[in-house]
């Protein structure tokens, strides 16, 4: 079968709209990675695109997942040191949680926000299934080390952002990739170094390609948010800071992975003000 006719057969939907939605509401971990393969595949061979007569999106609810994890306030969710097998697969549990939010997160932007350029769908496409491949990676190092994605409380603060963007695609590209995500790419280091002094090379391995990777998610973000912005006329400057206000406060944390993020297309300002943000909060 070709990649659009798997991606037909299996999502039921011969629109992308539509077969985002597919992948968004599919419920469990292993159908939501079949599907986000076949229709990336579909994608990537130019068989599948956005249909422009296609019905508007749904008002944003509770986006496809498992009954497990429990999901708690960001502040319940224990810290474990790494020094312990159980403490390791926490923390590779915990990532896990957000790769599979990530997931989510990138076909909600497929689904979500309409009349968009084509290399928009095809960006977030593609995040979409690097995040899908994430979570396997994690999920098979879960496995060897005697757990399941499940096992361990997480929160729902990704989600939570998806919900409050859902009607504003400039917010979305500014808070999501550019501010929550692009928290992986300050945090992900530390873990590395720890994980190294306790010795789990199989961890680190997955974590370097993850964070080799989140650049590009980022990067898509700030692509995509400059890009609203010269469409609505706006400076992205400015406007990042106010939006930064008005969904967030103040509520930054440092330090900032400066290499990483000028990657990503962050600029010098942009950083040295976020620095002084979190120093002031």
């Amino acid at each position: 079968m070709r990649p659009a006719e798997t991606a037909v057969a299996l999502t039921g939907a011969a629109d992308l709209h539509a077969a985002a939605k597919a992948c968004l509401d599919a419920t469990d971990p292993a159908e939501k990675l079949c599907l986000t393969r076949a229709v990336w595949a579909a994608v990537a061979s130019g068989e599948l695109r956005p249909d422009p007569s296609a019905d508007p999106p749904e008002p944003i609810g509770a986006a496809g997942r498992p009954a497990r994890p429990q999901l708690v306030s960001a502040r319940q969710v224990p810290q474990r040191g790494l020094g312990t097998a159980e403490g390791r697969a926490a923390l590779v549990h915990a990532v896990a949680h957000i790769e599979f939010n990530a997931i989510n997160l990138a076909w909600d932007a497929v689904y979500r926000f309409r009349g968009m350029p084509g290399d928009y769908y095809r960006d977030w496409v593609s995040c979409a299934h690097d995040e899908a491949r994430h979570f396997a990676l994690l999920s098979a190092r879960l496995a060897e080390l005697g757990h399941a994605y499940g096992d361990f409380d997480a929160h729902n603060g990704l989600w939570d952002m998806a919900e409050k963007t859902a009607h504003h695609d400039t917010a979305r590209m500014a808070l999501v990739p550019r501010v929550l995500e692009a928290r992986g790419l300050d945090v992900t280091p530390g873990m590395i170094e720890r994980l190294h002094h306790a010795g789990d090379e199989r961890t680190i391995a997955v974590l370097e390609v993850i964070l080799r990777e989140e650049v590009a998610h980022v990067a898509a973000g700030t692509r995509w948010y400059r890009w609203c912005c010269e469409r609505d006329g706006s400076d992205p400057f400015e406007t990042f800071f106010a939006l930064l206000r008005e969904y967030m406060g103040v509520s930054l944390r440092g330090p900032f992975n400066r290499p990483a993020r000028l990657e990503a297309g962050f600029i010098e300002a942009e950083l040295d003000r976020l620095a002084a943000l979190a120093a002031a909060g």
